[in-house]
């Protein structure tokens, strides 16, 4: 099982953070969306280090297909074969209100930019013209000075950000593999995702080593007492997460659902702090993975040990780079 661990919020400091990461063991890092663009520090890491690299996730909806197409294109060969494209829909008030972008059916417009990304490289890679139709992007148009030719490393794995069961199903069907969203228990990665996943490969006849599967873990990681305490500051993204109304499915699951409107008529209010008092120590426990070096990583491969890779988050609380040492180095000894 991979390890990946966020690099950096931006390129500022990105090539230096990689560097650093490098020395803890892990086998990748990823960059998501949040106040800087998500590809530069990606290209800012790239030459000074070996690790794997990925978006997670690019917001799609907002981006041409053809953008993707072209920032994965030079990231693949920046990196020497080591990009994977992670691609995400976020809520309808983001993609229309802060990007200003379309909004309809999202596993529908998820799939196709999927398949839109995909049709461009391989027109690239193989030299046969593009010829996409879709419901919500066309492209027909590939000139010469436009066409990049083929890349060395081949074509970047393309994977859907995806946590209830028409994503997950989707994403088996036309991508490389799903990152399962970190909001999530293991209850309902076994009930819903997994079956989700399963009919999807089904539908598409492919099978499960064809798919690459990531679990998304809040870790809530420390050595002491001390830091173990502290390590329950992961309580403010799960109080984030659950206020959010299409992660309630997580919350019924485990019987908690009546938790997500009063965190979102908080949120609402700005009462960050009365938000995570909501959080119990059990919450953090199901729907995140607390603990000792050595115990959270037994967690984390008795719950997730059938995915291929994890993306470990550190959320609010100071996670230093030896720490996550301790934690790759535990991951190491079980899995």
């Amino acid at each position: 099982m991979k390890i990946d661990v966020m690099l950096s919020s931006s390129v500022v400091d990105a090539a230096e953070r990689a560097q650093a990461l490098s020395r803890t063991g892990v086998d990748g890092v990823f960059s998501f969306e949040n106040a800087h663009d998500l590809f530069f520090p990606l290209v800012a890491a790239a030459p000074v280090c070996s690790l794997d690299l990925m978006t997670n996730v690019a917001i799609a909806f907002p981006r041409s297909p053809m953008h993707l197409a072209n920032a994965s294109y030079d990231l693949h060969l920046l990196s020497q074969g080591r990009f994977r494209l992670g691609l995400g829909t976020q809520v309808r008030a983001h993609v229309e209100n802060r990007f200003g972008a379309r909004w309809h059916k999202p596993v529908r417009q998820m799939r196709e930019w999927v398949l839109a990304v995909r049709a461009i490289l391989e027109s690239w890679q193989s030299g046969t013209r593009v010829d996409f139709r879709g419901e919500y992007t066309t492209h027909t148009l590939m000139t010469p000075a436009f066409n990049p030719g083929p890349n060395p490393y081949g074509i970047p794995k393309i994977l859907v950000g995806a946590l209830g069961p028409r994503m997950n199903r989707m994403a088996a069907e036309v991508a490389d593999g799903s990152l399962v969203m970190p909001f999530n228990s293991e209850r309902h990665m076994n009930e819903r995702t997994w079956p989700a996943i399963d009919r999807g490969l089904a539908n598409a006849g492919r099978a499960r080593t064809d798919f690459e599967v990531t679990a998304e873990v809040i870790v809530g990681v420390g050595r002491t007492d001390e830091e173990l305490e502290q390590a329950k500051g992961v309580r403010f993204l799960l109080a984030f997460y659950g206020s959010t109304p299409a992660y309630r499915p997580v919350l019924e699951v485990e019987g908690w659902e009546a938790l997500q409107p009063e965190l979102n008529a908080l949120s609402k209010q700005g009462r960050w702090d009365d938000m995570t008092k909501l959080i119990s120590d059990d919450m953090i426990r199901t729907l995140a993975v607390h603990g000792t070096p050595d115990a959270v990583a037994a967690e984390i491969v008795r719950r997730y040990g059938n995915c291929d890779r994890i993306c470990a988050y550190f959320p609010g609380y100071p996670a230093g780079d030896d720490l996550i040492t301790d934690f790759v180095a535990a991951m190491r000894a079980v899995s």
